[in-house]
């Protein structure tokens, strides 16, 4: 049977592993585009967004519509690589131990 502190010990590691890859994430950008990569999203791991790129010919007024679906689909698909990414991160401190729904700080 583990001794109290070294669960403490162990404990303490994950936080710190944990701590590191909340660093990483926020460092960590993804791309994500739609419309022929005419509109793109860059976000960081931690699901902010840090540039929006609009390609000029969708800058019609009458067809806002469109530039308006675009970006969301552009939005999706970047939170989407960002959750990916966190995943794998996190895979990557657990080694893909399922801490049964666990809601973690990032």
């Amino acid at each position: 049977m583990m001794n109290i502190q070294g669960l403490m010990k162990q404990a303490q590691m994950m936080q710190k592993r944990m701590e590191e890859a909340q660093n990483k994430l926020a460092q960590q950008e993804v791309e994500g585009a739609s419309g022929a990569g005419m509109v793109k999203v860059t976000m960081n791991g931690k699901f902010e967004t840090k540039k929006i790129n609009i390609d000029k010919s969708l800058m019609v007024p009458e067809e806002s519509d469109v530039l308006e679906d675009l970006l969301i689909a552009a939005l999706n698909d970047a939170y989407s690589k960002a959750e990916k990414a966190k995943e794998e991160g996190l895979n990557e401190i657990t080694g893909g131990l399922n801490l049964g729904g666990m809601k973690l700080p990032f």
